[in-house]
């Protein structure tokens, strides 16, 4: 039937059509990515734009992303990304079939947003950060131009098939150019993470070369029982492997500890400083337990960990640039602490200076900072969320004063200053658990940081509240780990607990979310006993 074969001859058509656009956006990325192996692994053109949706995205779907996603949530944005840019060929690709040069120059258009993000990005270097989408786009405006219109010979009287008059060639021969093009690709791309692996091999180095002097003021010993031994609840430390991880770099940064610098200077400074990693590492070092949360971090949620850190007291550092804080009449009232991607938190001058363990942290449960939690350097001030506190890849402190600057997550609608509230979380038994009557552990763990931690209590559906059993406390910087003997019987149950810090003040039960400043309430779990 001659309709029937016209629709299936147009349906093959549209789909090597479709193959030549997803092949065409193929050897866009992969040109980019040599490219940018080349040039600045952090231009590629999926860093760039995903960086770019990231700074655009609203506060409150970010702590969507990360409450649905966690630590995944980049990797989600990365693909979602790479699906749009797939379904977008795929339309140039059928576009292309019967008007080449706009499906060419559509894709010519991606370079242009590519290059408008990367020049958009806090740490563009320039210019040079343009050329990886530059490439990458010239790279698939030209295999669209080449591919698409011969995907399949259309019979035609005339002898001519395109837009251009040219005849088109057959399947066969359209398969095999794609394939050629598609090994090409791939082998342009494998080029390319290869260089972007050796840009990164002074940072590894340098790090796996690092031996962590001794601290001049070591950590206390860990008071005897600050570890239950209970099955199912949190351990006192956390390794770095499972140290929670959430910030808005999509590529982690690396840094090469031997040309890395930290500078200081700003209102109030009264002696610009600039100090390499070496002179840090030459002054005495402290060596502290201390407890981090995210400010994303649910009721009850897993974004906290604990970790032995090592490294110089901030304080020092200001004092010798002649930085006063505001209680004695200081210029500044606000530090941005700048990385080395752009981002920037800011955290008040007299929380800095207040003596508490305010540090700039080289070193993570005895070992150099890992790449995804800091290396070289990152910044620590116990007590306060990590978006005002716990600048990574730190090399850049700024003095200044709030009301002149609202840091990356201020602009954001996030709060100014941030200090952790008092929260507490059930580790054991896990909601919807099934237990059975007679005696069950209950246990968990409590926080305060800079305020520690003095009670925690209990309740059982609506009774009256229990005093829980408290894990000795290794230091108010710390979280702290409690259990209750709950005799147990049948049925549903719920179970809530609540801290109460070292000032004497308990958590509250109402709930508020994550923005703007913490959320706060109290966790409870719903079991079935049996």
């Amino acid at each position: 039937m001659p309709g029937v074969s016209s629709f299936r001859s147009k349906l093959v058509r549209a789909a090597l059509g479709a193959l030549a656009g997803l092949l065409a956006a193929f050897t866009a990325l992969a040109v980019a990515e040599l490219v940018a192996g080349l040039v600045r692994p952090e231009a590629g053109p999926v860093t760039v734009v995903g960086g770019a949706v990231i700074d655009r995205t609203p506060a409150a779907v970010k702590d969507f992303a990360i409450r649905t996603f966690g630590e995944n949530d980049k990797t989600v944005l990365q693909l979602g990304i790479l699906a749009m840019l797939a379904l977008l060929a795929l339309a140039l690709g059928v576009l292309a079939l019967s008007h080449r040069r706009a499906g060419a120059a559509g894709a010519l258009l991606f370079g242009v947003v590519g290059a408008a993000a990367a020049l958009s990005r806090p740490d563009s270097t320039g210019l040079g950060d343009v050329l990886p989408s530059a490439a990458g786009a010239l790279a698939g405006a030209l295999a669209l131009y080449v591919l698409a219109p011969k995907a399949v010979r259309v019979p035609d009287p005339a002898g001519a098939g395109g837009e251009d008059g040219e005849r088109g060639w057959s399947r066969r021969g359209f398969l095999i150019a794609a394939g050629v093009t598609a090994v090409t690709a791939t082998a342009t791309g494998a080029l390319g993470r290869f260089f972007t692996g050796r840009q990164g091999q002074g940072a590894v180095a340098s790090r796996e070369g690092l031996v962590l002097p001794e601290p001049a003021s070591p950590a206390p010993a860990l008071p005897a029982g600050v570890q239950l031994k209970v099955p199912g609840v949190t351990a006192f430390a956390t390794p770095n492997s499972d140290f929670y991880r959430v910030d808005t770099a999509l590529t982690v940064p690396k840094v090469d500890a031997g040309t890395w610098r930290l500078r200081i200077h700003g209102k109030g400074v009264a002696r610009p400083l600039t100090y390499t990693l070496d002179q840090l590492l030459a002054r005495p070092l402290i060596e502290r337990d201390i407890t981090l949360t995210c400010v994303s971090n649910e009721v009850g949620g897993p974004y906290i960990g604990s970790a032995r850190w090592l490294g110089v007291p901030l304080v020092g550092l200001l004092k010798e640039a002649g930085v006063v804080p505001p209680s004695r009449g200081g210029e500044a009232d606000q530090l941005v602490a700048r990385s080395v991607d752009g981002m920037t938190l800011g955290s008040p001058v007299e929380d800095v200076m207040d003596g508490r363990d305010a540090m700039l942290a080289v070193g993570m449960n005895g070992e150099p900072l890992p790449f995804d939690h800091g290396f070289p350097a990152r910044m620590l001030v116990p007590g306060l969320y990590g978006y005002v506190s716990a600048c990574k890849w730190i090399t850049d402190i700024e003095l200044t004063t709030f009301d002149a600057y609202d840091p990356y997550w201020v602009k954001r609608k996030w709060a100014r200053r941030a200090p952790i509230k008092t929260q507490s979380r059930i580790d054991t038994p896990k909601p919807f658990a099934r237990p059975n009557a007679g005696t069950v552990v209950v246990a968990g763990v409590a926080w305060a940081q800079h305020r520690g931690i003095g009670r925690v209590e209990i309740r059982v559906d609506d009774g009256p509240w229990q005093d829980a059993d408290l894990a000795a406390q290794a230091g108010v910087d710390t979280w702290r780990q409690w259990s209750y003997l709950w005799n147990a019987t049948a049925g549903g149950h719920s179970i809530t607990v609540r801290a109460t810090d070292g000032t004497g003040q308990t958590q509250t039960e109402q709930r508020t979310r994550t923005i703007p400043d913490g959320a706060s309430g109290r966790h409870s779990v719903f079991v079935t006993v049996t």
